[in-house]
């Protein structure tokens, strides 16, 4: 299944290659072998290890097995507070320079000449945007520009934060990429904004943040009664109401589970007892 975004086709569900630390290229070869073709990934090496993701992608292309333009490939510029020493570029350069040189190096780790989509990883503050957030949007705006990124995003973002970039941004922001909690209504206000905005909201730990949900006497009833897991459940739910989920599992058998939720529907009553069983008490 793939939704289209500003004309752009984008898998439906992505796997995320947060955490993975050395198992992250043999996941990716996994998550390809399972169908996956939307990749998340950061140029951030506390969290991720993006070159491992581009060993992962240049085996699966060497061997026929994926070709380039079926994959959707999303990588992060993330600001130095959030990186640990290995930083992707100068620490002294210049904002806009910084962003040019994590950009060229996620180029140069996932082996590919141009990104899908390029996020920006949080602002640096937990309310507004700085100085430095705009500079550093400006850069991927003039990314986007030449053509050396197709659509841009931010991630781990406040309502107020999502509807100022909407307010300065000269490239309209495609994606906002939040961990979103059942209990604050699944991102509720923020996903508010993205639709009335024309943004996808991609929900990233929906499974983790939300152990109550799948364990939900309710949820699990329908699970059952459609023939799915718990978990299956919950990423329809998500593309149901508007998301594109993130999965990060790191094994085989979920990871087509995750993909095998396409043939079912969940009515209007059965959307409402998932959207409210996080709050249940």
């Amino acid at each position: 299944m793939t939704i289209v975004v500003r004309g752009v086709l984008v898998p439906s569900l992505l796997y995320g290659t947060a955490w993975k630390e050395e198992r992250t290229e043999a996941l990716v070869v996994s998550a390809l072998d399972a169908g996956f073709r939307g990749i998340d990934t950061a140029n951030q090496r506390k969290h991720y290890f993006e070159a491992a993701v581009g060993r992962a992608l240049a085996r699966k292309l060497a061997d026929g097995s994926v070709r380039r333009e079926e994959l959707f490939i999303q990588s992060k510029f993330t600001s130095e507070d959030g990186q640990d020493h290995r930083l992707p570029y100068e620490r002294a350069a210049p904002i806009s320079q910084q962003v040019e040189q994590s950009f060229r190096s996620s180029l140069e780790h996932l082996g590919v000449p141009t990104l899908d989509s390029l996020v920006l990883h949080g602002p640096s503050q937990r309310e507004g945007w700085a100085r430095a957030d705009r500079e550093a949007w400006a850069a991927m705006e003039a990314l986007a520009d030449r053509g050396a990124v197709t659509l841009l995003g931010v991630s781990n973002v406040s309502a107020q934060q999502v509807a100022e970039l909407v307010r300065i941004a000269r490239v309209a922001p495609a994606f906002v990429q939040n961990r979103c909690y059942a209990a604050r209504g699944w991102d509720r206000a923020v996903r508010a904004l993205c639709d009335a905005n024309q943004i996808v909201y991609q929900g990233f730990s929906l499974l983790t943040a939300n152990r109550d949900v799948l364990a939900h006497a309710g949820v699990r009833a329908l699970a059952a009664r459609h023939g799915k897991t718990p978990a299956q459940v919950v990423f329809r739910f998500a593309q149901q109401i508007g998301m594109l989920p993130l999965t990060g599992t790191s094994d085989p058998v979920h990871m087509k589970q995750d993909l095998a939720i396409a043939d079912f529907e969940l009515a209007p009553a059965e959307l409402a007892i998932v959207e409210g069983a996080g709050l249940a008490r």
